[in-house]
């Protein structure tokens, strides 16, 4: 049986503006399609000059009206930055248009700095009641609101599913208590992906929506043609990514970025991507084949720092192949 694969589309605003990385996820997911991939997701950031799906229950609607089958969904929305209501209202209304193929990934981490936390009017204490918020979320698409006389319309009785995401142990217990499936985001939070995958699947009490434990796992993916191609797209993402993260998003030579990759810090930042499978559809399917057994997954959910469109497209479609996904 082939390993489901997924894609986590991180809508990448390059030069040509936003409305070029929208038109984008919009034909990768209609390739996708073709090519046998079981769902994109799409994550809740802010205040990202580089990621434009901050309104992600809009760009879901989006992708969903211009695709057929491929299930859409958030991994995910951070619950601590809206009401349970106004979630229920948003995914039961993207499940009533499209009905089948909408996923709620919700996390508890805020997407966002403190500053903007301020702006979106959050209080750092609304990650405690996480737990309690996801319930009462579920209990809007259930039927069974939580709070008398309050009903999500639309969303009530559109049994929306739901995966607890998290790159900690907490995350792993809740869906495990709650019985829910669950995706670990070890692509950018490698670190304690056995413990929390171990965790879950021993703590794992079957409910209504879930039978036996299921992991998503993220994982990081280049391909190309060539494997010389492969390693200079990995190059040009990890120069990238440590320009972002270490050294304040300001622009530097590729010298400049081969030296902050060498610090301390870089070399945490290089961690963050210890995760990733980069190369020729040989070498990826190897490298993935022997992570999702390592990883115990039940789906990989595959992430991409590719920027250049037509080499982000192409690795998804080599991906497909690799994997055999339209067989």
């Amino acid at each position: 049986m082939t390993l489901p694969v997924s894609i986590l589309d991180l809508a990448h605003i390059g030069e040509e503006g936003i409305r070029e990385s929208f038109r984008a996820s919009v034909a990768l997911a209609q390739k996708a399609e073709g090519w046998g991939y079981k769902r994109i997701w799409f994550a809740e950031h802010h205040n990202m000059p580089s990621i434009a799906s901050s309104a992600t229950s809009v760009l879901i609607a989006h992708v969903a009206a211009h695709t057929k089958t491929i299930r859409l969904g958030a991994g995910g929305i951070m619950l601590p930055n809206h009401s349970p209501l106004q979630i229920a209202e948003q995914f039961g209304t993207l499940e009533t248009l499209h009905p089948g193929r909408i996923d709620l990934g919700l996390g508890r981490a805020p997407g966002s700095d403190q500053n903007t936390m301020r702006a979106l009017r959050r209080d750092p204490s609304a990650a405690d009641t996480f737990p309690q918020d996801v319930q009462e979320l579920q209990a809007y698409f259930e039927g069974q609101t939580r709070i008398s006389g309050v009903n999500a319309y639309p969303g009530k009785d559109t049994h929306v599913p739901l995966y607890i995401l998290g790159s900690s142990l907490f995350g792993a217990r809740l869906a495990a208590a709650l019985g829910l499936p669950y995706s670990f985001a070890s692509h950018f939070a490698p670190q304690a992906l056995e413990d929390a995958v171990r965790i879950y699947r021993r703590e794992f009490k079957p409910s209504a929506a879930l039978a036996e434990p299921y992991v998503i796992i993220g994982v990081n993916a280049i391909l190309a043609d060539t494997q010389e191609e492969a390693d200079a797209l990995q190059l040009t993402a990890r120069r990238r990514r440590v320009g972002a993260l270490v050294g304040g998003g300001r622009t530097f030579t590729d010298a400049e970025s081969d030296l902050l990759l060498e610090s301390p810090a870089g070399q945490q930042v290089e961690n963050m991507m210890r995760y990733s499978a980069v190369g020729t559809t040989d070498v990826a399917r190897a490298y993935l084949d022997e992570f999702a057994v390592k990883s115990g997954a039940d789906e990989l959910i595959v992430a991409t720092q590719i920027t250049d469109r037509a080499a982000w497209i192409r690795s998804f479609e080599l991906l497909a192949q690799a994997m055999e996904l339209g067989s």
